[in-house]
């Protein structure tokens, strides 16, 4: 017998789900991991899935569909300190708000921790959701994703990436983040990596 194709197998779900897994697991396992380590590979992770859920089809959440919640309060803020821990002082970034939607331009002071944990959230109750087998609850899961991607998760990926790569390529790194990065701190760069502004 022919077997029923479900879109909730389609290739590029499963990415998202791999990818998302992958996502979720690193920053369930970042306690004590090294600054410059942590911000490297969020960085290489973000895109991913930027790009794999950009891909997934955009669907109506159904008004009448609760998806569960995996992540519970006691998760969320295990996870924002952990990272808080990890960024230490440089956790907190200005975020740069949309005019548009905030009706003023002036920038708002965020931390990278609370940015990572909502899109661990958004992202972890998907993955749940989907590894628990039910095709109606996976396929609803998809559009809850898809939905929440577009309206506020999307957009605090984009912020967080910035105030990353600022963390990573410019401000000034610790001496304990250079001795295990590139060698830097013997007084030359072997890593080809800008890390801090040049001395008057």
């Amino acid at each position: 017998m022919e077997e029923r194709y479900s879109a909730v197998y389609a290739h590029d779900v499963i990415e998202f789900v791999t990818v998302g897994a992958e996502f979720c697991a690193y920053l369930e396992q970042s306690e004590h991991r090294r600054r410059l380590e942590f911000v490297e590979t969020v960085l290489k992770l973000l895109p991913l899935l930027y790009l794999k859920v950009s891909l997934l089809p955009l669907r109506e959440e159904q008004e009448d569909f609760w998806m569960e919640e995996f992540v519970t309060e006691l998760d969320y803020e295990w996870l924002r300190g952990t990272i808080a821990g990890v960024m230490g002082e440089s956790d907190a970034y200005l975020d740069l708000c949309d005019e548009a939607s905030t009706g003023h331009g002036e920038p708002e002071v965020k931390t990278i921790s609370e940015s990572l944990a909502d899109i661990y959230q958004a992202v972890r109750n998907f993955v749940g959701a989907y590894q628990t087998g039910n095709e109606g609850n996976m396929n609803e899961a998809v559009a809850v994703v898809t939905c929440r991607f577009e309206l506020y998760w999307g957009q605090t990926l984009v912020d967080v990436m910035r105030a990353l790569h600022k963390v990573r390529y410019i401000l000034p790194v610790s001496e304990e983040d250079m001795e295990e990065g590139c060698g830097c701190h013997d007084g030359e760069c072997h890593c080809g990596g800008y890390h801090g502004y040049p001395e008057d």
